[in-house]
């Protein structure tokens, strides 16, 4: 039997609001020890104390993770202002979980994942591992953009170890649109530059969709001629921050910090010169002009010289048919597979709120009513990258919300 219950809180107080959320979430999952809890708050609380005052009520022994986030999403809450907070506690008889976590993300990103893997117990009945990583490096300034941790790297040395073919969702935490350092929960500490792992095995399936929300700016392939690490200087021999500035028409841009709202690049793994097809597509968000005014930051480093690419605007209208579509569609899925949804997690670029896209209505409403009308608890977060298996494996995502549901066989 599972049990899954969910709490939230909106307080100043990081010690209060762990016992508000804890508590509401074991009352209503009807739960006295969970097999694990999973906890995300806002950059704006005290994450050191959120994490004693959920500590205070389950003891020290339940798991916990999760860590920094822009903002939270339950059922009968969305919030990213103030300081607010949701978990989820689990208990389940059949479902289990196996957590381990690496630090020296900002060093090797690739050894840190290599050395986590090592530390989960993998079994046949291996269904998903949940990932979380810390994204901000160096914290963004006022003289250049941040310095991000990568996910690619991450991945490969994830995959190294583990077999090919398991999904792998999760997220670049996130806690704060200043992009400033985050915490995370690594199962029994708190911790910076941390990958956390969490393989979820036994009798539960996994199943996930991911909503897209970017179209090309106008078809145009550049190719990347000089590009270092993460920092893109040449599209087909031009400098690339003039280039902009004649895309956009001005210079204003450059004067965008962390991210360029309205510009990101992308690399089309469908037909070249079809029909755009939203799930063809990898985005990658721009974080800025470098201090010197001669490139462009990448929120990753897997651009190659070479590659070719196309400028992405984001389209409102697809991101909310994308969830429009996508979650009602994934429940039908899981109930014509004679499976019961148990737990929904939606991970959702911090970018994708309505303050943030310029729009009346929040994509993740959509969310809240489908999840709530087929009677799947709920928790979500604002995240600074999402991961999640696309086009035949498992990548960082940007601008997109993804969403995993847990099932289990009626």
């Amino acid at each position: 039997m599972t049990r899954i219950g969910i709490g939230y809180g909106n307080q100043a107080d990081g010690f209060a609001l762990g016992q508000q959320v804890v508590r509401a979430a074991l009352d209503s999952g009807g739960i006295s020890t969970p097999d694990l809890l999973l906890a995300f708050c806002s950059g704006n609380t005290d994450l050191h104390r959120f994490y004693d005052g959920l500590r205070s009520l389950v003891g020290d022994t339940v798991p916990i993770i999760g860590g920094s986030s822009i903002g939270v999403i339950t059922w009968d809450d969305l919030s990213y202002h103030g300081c607010p907070a949701a978990a989820a506690a689990i208990e389940s008889s059949s479902i289990r979980f196996s957590i381990a976590s690496a630090d020296g993300v900002d060093i090797d990103e690739a050894s840190a994942a290599a050395r986590m893997a090592d530390g989960l117990q993998s079994t046949d009945l291996d269904k998903a591992l949940l990932l979380f990583y810390d994204s901000v490096r160096v914290p963004a300034g006022q003289s250049g953009p941040p310095v991000l941790n990568s996910s690619a790297p991450l991945l490969e040395g994830i995959v190294k170890k583990l077999p090919c073919h398991l999904p792998i969702i999760g997220a670049g935490l996130l806690g704060d649109y200043m992009f400033r350092h985050t915490w995370q929960y690594c199962g029994n500490k708190v911790g910076t530059q941390q990958v956390v792992g969490c393989m979820v095995s036994g009798n539960v399936s996994a199943y996930h969709a991911i909503m897209h929300g970017c179209i090309p700016l106008d078809g145009v392939y550049r190719r990347i001629t000089r590009i270092q690490d993460d920092v893109i200087y040449e599209l087909d021999g031009r400098p690339v921050v003039p280039l902009l500035d004649e895309l956009f028409g001005n210079r204003e841009w450059q004067n965008e910090r962390p991210i360029i709202s309205n510009l990101t690049i992308g690399i089309n793994h469908g037909e070249r010169y079809g029909a755009p097809i939203e799930s063809s597509y990898v985005n990658r968000l721009i974080t800025g002009v470098i201090p010197d005014g001669t490139g462009i930051g990448m929120f990753e480093t897997d651009l190659e010289a070479g590659q070719e690419i196309q400028f992405m605007v984001r389209d409102n209208r697809m991101m909310l048919k994308s969830v429009a579509d996508n979650a009602p569609d994934i429940i039908e899925r899981i109930r014509s597979e004679g499976k019961k949804p148990l737990f929904a997690l939606y991970i959702s670029c911090g970018g994708r709120t309505a303050e943030q896209s310029l729009t009346d209505e929040e994509e993740a409403a959509e969310i809240q009513r489908v999840m709530k009308d087929a009677n799947v608890p709920l928790l979500g977060f604002y995240s600074g990258v999402e991961i999640a298996p696309m086009l035949g494996r498992s990548r960082g995502l940007d601008w997109t919300g993804v969403l995993l549901i847990l099932a289990e066989d009626r």
